[in-house]
């Protein structure tokens, strides 16, 4: 098959699974941690403003976390859970970005 034949075929297979036919594609569902957004901030002993501006999130946004009126969605999630675990090594490459 050419890569052109190949781009085609693959565009047609989206396109099938687009619409939710099952044409036998592999899927890859990915579990993201939940965060107690208020917990972590809290033990860094950081205001929500100061959280929000060391790890570059909108302060708006912590807010609405721990007040429960919005969840942190995708990539926000999967950053809170390494700054629950790791947060020196959120902060190392967040100082080495700076620099």
């Amino acid at each position: 098959m050419s890569p052109g034949q190949s781009i085609v075929t693959g565009l047609k297979e989206a396109v099938a699974w687009s619409k939710g036919d099952s044409i036998g594609v592999r899927t890859t569902t990915v579990q993201l941690p939940t965060v107690d957004v208020q917990h972590v901030r809290r033990q860094m002993h950081l205001s929500q403003d100061e959280f929000a501006a060391k790890f570059g999130f909108a302060a708006a946004s912590v807010r609405n976390w721990e007040q429960g009126r919005r969840q942190p969605e995708g990539p926000a999630r999967v950053l809170l859970a390494v700054i629950e675990r790791h947060p020196e090594i959120v902060e190392d490459v967040l100082e080495t970005a700076r620099s």
